[in-house]
C-alpha cells in the first residue's frame, strides 16, 4: 500500500512539474515518494534484471549513458533511463515513476541508469542489475568521496560472478575488477596521434590490487593508457574486446573491427565513450558495430560539454570539466597544446561547492603538466573566478609563464570576461569554466544579437 501511494504521489508532482516547467524534476518526484516507501525502487512490476545496466565511474558516465540510449533507440529498441544525469536513488525512482503506469508496471526492451559510484551499491540493493559498466575510478570530489581506492572498496562487493562486467581495459582501478572474474567484457582505445607520455615528477597511481606501483606505457586519457603493475599481474591487455583503432581527428573518423564509424566529438576523452558504447550495444542488445555505426552521425551529446561560441569575430571553444578532478582537465590542457596556432587561454577554475561546507581545493591543477601547453603559441593567459583565480595565476607561474602574459580578474561577470577576450589580438579563444558561466555568456550573446536584428 505504501507503494502505489508513493507511486501516486510521485506522479502527481511529475504531473505539476510538466505544467510549471517540463525542463525540471529530474529527482524530485522520486525524492519525495521515497520518503514515503524507501523501497519503492524494489517495488516496480515487469523489470528484467538480465535487461539492467548500471553506468558508473568518475568520467564519462552522462556521455555513455546518451550514447547508448541513442544507439538503442535508433534500432527500434524501447528504453528506460535517467538522462537528465540524477544519478542517485531519487533519480533512478524518478525514471521509473515516469515509465510506469498507475500500478507500477513499467515496460521496456532496456533499463539503462548513470549511476554515482559511490551510491550505485545503494542502488544496486533494490535494483540488482545483472550488467555494470565501468568507465573509470579517478580522483573526483574529494570532499565526499576521499581517494579512489575509498570508491573502489565500496564497489567491489557488488562485482560478484552473477553480474557481467564491462571493463575499460586501460584504465588499473576499472580493469582490475576482471580478475577473477568469469562474466567479463572490456573496451579500450588503440594508441593515437594524441597520445602522450607524461615527464618525470608527475605522480602515477599505487595498483588497486597490491598497491605497488602502475607504470604506463603511454596515455590515452590521463590516468588512462596501456598500463601494467610493476608487482603483480594487473595489467592492461595487449588488444580489448572492443578496440577503438585507426583513429583520425582530422577526419572524425575511426574503426572498431573492420567498420567504419563517424566521430561525433573529435576529442580524445570521448574514445572511451565510443568503444564502451559499441561493446554495449552488442553483448546487451545484439546490435552489431555495423547498426551501431549509423546511430553515430546523429548523436548529440548532454550540451555544455565541448562547445562553441561566435563573438564578433573570435571564435570560443569552451570545455566544460568537472572542477574536482585532475584527469578532466589534463585532458582539456592536451587539446589546447595540440593546437599549434596562435591563442588566448581563458581558465576560470573555482571553489568547490557541492556541499556544505564550501571548500577551495587546487590540487587538480598542480597535478596537471602544463608544459606542453606553455611551449605553445600562447598570446595570453586570463584567470578569472571570485577566489580560485590567484591560485590559478600561481600554478602558471610555477610552470614558467611570465607574469606580464597573465590577466587576473577575481569575478565571474560575463561583461569584465568579454571585454578581456575583446582585448586579445588573436581570434582562438579556448576558455574552461563553470557551466553556469558559460549560459550566462551565450545568454548575452542571444540577446544581443536579438537586439541586432
Amino acid at each position: 500500500m505504501k507503494f502505489i501511494i508513493a507511486l501516486w504521489f510521485g506522479k502527481l508532482i511529475n504531473f505539476l512539474i510538466n505544467i510549471i516547467d517540463k525542463t525540471r524534476g529530474s529527482n524530485f518526484s522520486g525524492e519525495k515518494a521515497l520518503r514515503i516507501d524507501g523501497q519503492m525502487v524494489a517495488h516496480f512490476k515487469g523489470i528484467d534484471y538480465d535487461k539492467v545496466l548500471f553506468i558508473t565511474g568518475t568520467n564519462g558516465k552522462s556521455t555513455t549513458n546518451n550514447l547508448i540510449n541513442h544507439i538503442l533507440k535508433e534500432n527500434g529498441k524501447t528504453v528506460i533511463s535517467n538522462l537528465e544525469g540524477a544519478n542517485l536513488l531519487a533519480g533512478v525512482a524518478t525514471a521509473l515513476l515516469k515509465a510506469s503506469s498507475l500500478t507500477g508496471h513499467v515496460k521496456a526492451d532496456y533499463f539503462i541508469f548513470e549511476t554515482d559510484e559511490r551510491f550505485l551499491p545503494i542502488i544496486y540493493k533494490q535494483l540488482p542489475a545483472k550488467n555494470i559498466l565501468v568507465t573509470n575510478l579517478q580522483k573526483d570530489q574529494v570532499q565526499r568521496n576521499g581517494d579512489p581506492d575509498f570508491i573502489y572498496r565500496k564497489l567491489a562487493p557488488v562485482m560478484g560472478q552473477d553480474v557481467r562486467l564491462f571493463l575499460n581495459n586501460e584504465e588499473p582501478r576499472a580493469k582490475s575488477f576482471a580478475t577473477g572474474h568469469d562474466r567479463v567484457v572490456t573496451y579500450g582505445v588503440e594508441r593515437h596521434s594524441d597520445s602522450f607520455i607524461k615527464k618525470e615528477g608527475f605522480p602515477t597511481m599505487a595498483c588497486p590490487v597490491c598497491h605497488h606501483k602502475i607504470e604506463f606505457e603511454y596515455y590515452n586519457n590521463d590516468g588512462v593508457g596501456q598500463f601494467a603493475c610493476t608487482n603483480c599481474d594487473n595489467h592492461s591487455e595487449a588488444a580489448a574486446d572492443y578496440v577503438v583503432c585507426d583513429v583520425d581527428f582530422e577526419n572524425r573518423r575511426f574503426h572498431v573491427g573492420d567498420v567504419e564509424f563517424f566521430m561525433p566529438y573529435n576529442v580524445p576523452y570521448m574514445l572511451y565513450n565510443y568503444a564502451a558504447a559499441v561493446a554495449v550495444a552488442k553483448e546487451l542488445a545484439g546490435i552489431g558495430p555495423a547498426d551501431a555505426a549509423k546511430a553515430f552521425g546523429n548523436f548529440k551529446n548532454v550540451g555544455g560539454r565541448f562547445e562553441i561560441l561566435k563573438y564578433k569575430d573570435k571564435t570560443i571553444k569552451y570545455m566544460r570539466i568537472k572542477q574536482e578532478n585532475p584527469e578532466t582537465l589534463q585532458t582539456c590542457i592536451n587539446i589546447m597544446a595540440g593546437d599549434k596556432e596562435r591563442k588566448m587561454v581563458c581558465l576560470g577554475l573555482c571553489p568547490l561547492v557541492d556541499m556544505i561546507p564550501h571548500y577551495t581545493n587546487t590540487f587538480y591543477a598542480f597535478d596537471c603538466d602544463f608544459s606542453e601547453l606553455v611551449a605553445t603559441d600562447v598570446e595570453k593567459y586570463f584567470c578569472f573566478s571570485e577566489r580560485v583565480c590567484y591560485d590559478t595565476a600561481n600554478r602558471l607561474i610555477y610552470e614558467g609563464v611570465d607574469p606580464s602574459m597573465i590577466s587576473i580578474a577575481d569575478t565571474e561577470d560575463v561583461d569584465t570576461i568579454f571585454k578581456e577576450i575583446d582585448a586579445a589580438e588573436t581570434d582562438n579563444i579556448y576558455m574552461i569554466t563553470w557551466l553556469h558561466t558559460y549560459e550566462h555568456m551565450q545568454k548575452k550573446l542571444h540577446l544581443e544579437e536579438k537586439e541586432d536584428a
